[in-house]
């Protein structure tokens, strides 16, 4: 049996991952930086070991005797989550050719066709991990999505809160891109599947069947929600200014909502569909945005082990699931969101 060490494996995707390979027969190591936590419900059936992945001793360690490493960890803020995750990506780099592992595969962001200069600091940070990994002796395939849709994901959270707790819906006009969501089922299989890839390092992008306008997507939700938000575009909005609105309306973490509301300034879409046929069970049918916002907004009415990873699951985050950490009024969350970007605006009552 392979045994695979998963790192971010009690984030949105790891969390769900893990079992996922644990029924597929593989064995698995997960790391920790918080021993004393709540560990995950599956975490009896894995070996967990304690990590600090800017730690280089820590990381060696954890990657000594495994045969394949899927790499989950990403920064989403903050003044230096680039070069964090540079550092990590270099230690692994290192245990990688020093343990003579042969096998990673990496969940990395969708790369717009754009001169390099336009990407945004979230998505080139992608990039350059991407080449940190491949530049080792390893396989390394690198899964590149954009939306992946399932309670919980921090894309469809920011869709739900949004919608659910404004009465319209005011897009940017730079905002209205046009995006390729994926189901996180969908891409739980491809990672499975690329773990057993037969081929050079390469990456894949992965997305759904499904490619639409940014505002469609929300459309889309909102219909199957069964709330009425009518759409108003509006152009010349500042990008800092629409992601410090948008993190101070939800419970989702502020500097992840800014990465990801900058990515949303170039089309989003798959170049190919290539990892279907390379990487997913033969006959597999990736989900459609109607039946995945159907089962992401489903109760989970089965006890974790037998749910649908689609919908809510015990280790997601306190904001997911539509959130409630924050219970001031709607108002004050934007006004006090707006005072940290608008010049002038912080010292007012």
């Amino acid at each position: 049996m392979t045994l695979v060490l998963v790192t971010g494996s009690t984030g949105y995707v790891g969390s769900r991952l893990v079992p996922t390979l644990l029924d597929r027969g593989h064995r698995v190591r997960t790391t920790t930086s918080s021993p004393d936590r709540e560990q995950p419900w599956w975490s009896d059936r894995t070996e967990t070991v304690v990590m600090d992945a800017l730690d280089a001793d820590d990381v060696h360690a954890a990657c000594a005797g495994v045969d394949a490493i899927v790499y989950l960890i990403h920064g989403m803020g903050g003044e230096d989550f680039a070069e964090t995750d540079r550092r990590a990506a270099t230690h692994f780099a290192d245990a990688i050719r020093a343990h003579g592992i042969d096998r990673v595969v990496y969940l990395s962001g969708m790369v717009p066709d754009v001169p390099d200069a336009e990407l945004s600091e979230h998505i080139t940070s992608r990039r350059d991990v991407e080449r940190i990994l491949t530049d080792t002796p390893a396989t390394v395939v690198a899964l590149r999505a954009a939306v992946l849709i399932g309670s919980g994901s921090t894309s469809f959270e920011i869709a739900r809160q949004v919608s659910e707790r404004l009465p319209v819906h005011t897009i940017p006009t730079w905002m209205d891109s046009e995006v390729q969501p994926i189901a996180v089922v969908d891409a739980l299989e491809a990672l499975v599947g690329a773990l057993d890839y037969e081929g050079p390092s390469r990456h894949f992008d992965i997305g759904g069947p499904d490619r639409m306008r940014y505002g469609a997507l929300l459309d889309a939700f909102t219909a199957h929600a069964g709330l009425e938000r009518p759409q108003v575009q509006v152009p010349l909005l500042p990008t800092a200014l629409v992601g410090t609105l948008v993190a101070g309306l939800t419970d989702v973490p502020r500097p992840t909502v800014e990465a990801l509301v900058e990515s949303l300034h170039h089309d989003m879409v798959a170049a190919d569909d290539a990892f279907v046929a390379a990487l997913l069970p033969e006959g597999h049918e990736t989900v459609g945005i109607e039946e995945a916002f159907a089962r992401a907004l489903a109760e989970r009415t089965a006890p974790p082990e037998e749910a649908d990873p689609m919908g809510p699951l015990p280790q997601d985050p306190k904001w997911a699931d539509g959130g409630d950490s924050d219970e001031r009024p709607l108002l004050a969350r934007a006004v006090d969101a707006a005072r940290s970007v608008l010049p002038g605006t912080a010292d007012r009552p």
